[in-house]
């Protein structure tokens, strides 16, 4: 990175691990995982993202501004105390009042998740049609948005994981196993059947649900995919869905964007 390149810094919290990401003029520079751990003081947490830029070549005076996104309250206050040390920066946090470029008609959008807002919202800013957005992490959810940038809702389902762990721990019998797709939907041994399950099961089901809410919207959605198992299940869907790992920092590059005057 050239000396003297100002960039935003985005962080994602999620249930399970938290994305930090470089973003300079609209393009996604870096991207790093660490772990989602409200035991972490402020001081570890600000060790590993200090290490996310060091490795990636970024000085603590290149960074302008922090945005964060969260679904963990606990981390999101350890990692803006985080910011204000490290940046002299106090972040913004997506949510509340801070504009997104989505309005709403009868969803109250305080009581849905930040960071289904903020994933719909780069969404439909890249591509200004009706959007159908899946993001695959610990849950799986479901988003729609019309046309006219208006979010519509969507739905919440257990994700591939804890689904897999719930299916183990109530069983006597079924074994733990690998994530993979096996090479036959109809499995020859238990281990196949668990596979084709999770992986053909989950994609099917995606299907289907894009069929039913693309018939309540009335219009022909662009199907869009996120998360870190969208590259393991999206593959095996009959749908037509493109799949872009960096939307949740594109949004809130664009969050970012919209709320800094």
């Amino acid at each position: 990175m050239r000396d003297g390149d100002s960039m935003l810094l985005a962080i994602d919290i999620g249930n399970t691990n938290t994305v930090v990401g470089g973003i300079r003029d609209d393009a996604v520079i870096f991207t790093a995982r660490i772990d989602s751990d409200s035991k972490l003081s402020t001081e570890e947490y600000a060790k590993s993202i200090g290490d996310v830029l060091i490795l990636n070549g970024v000085k603590t005076a290149d960074i302008e501004g922090v945005i964060i996104s969260s679904v963990v309250p606990e981390v999101t206050k350890i990692i803006s105390e985080c910011s204000e040390a490290m940046f002299n920066i106090k972040p913004f946090v997506a949510g509340g009042s801070l504009k997104t470029g989505l309005y709403t008609k009868k969803v109250n959008a305080s009581k849905v998740g930040t960071d289904r807002i903020v994933t719909a919202a780069a969404a439909y800013c890249e591509y200004k049609m009706p959007i159908i957005l899946m993001d695959l992490g610990t849950a799986t959810t479901v988003d729609a948005v019309g046309a006219d940038g208006c979010y519509l809702g969507g739905c919440i389902i257990p994700g591939v994981n804890i689904a897999l762990r719930a299916l183990i721990e109530h069983t006597a019998q079924l074994p733990e196993i690998e994530l993979e797709a096996p090479e036959c939907v109809i499995g020859a041994n238990t281990v196949e059947c668990m596979r084709s399950g999770m992986i053909y099961g989950t994609a099917s089901m995606l299907d289907g649900l894009i069929e039913k809410i693309s018939s309540e919207m009335k219009e022909k959605p662009k199907v869009i995919a996120t998360g870190g198992l969208a590259e393991l299940i999206i593959p095996h869907c009959s749908t037509d869905i493109i799949i872009d790992d960096d939307l949740m920092l594109k949004g809130l590059n664009i969050i970012y964007k919209l709320n800094k005057e």
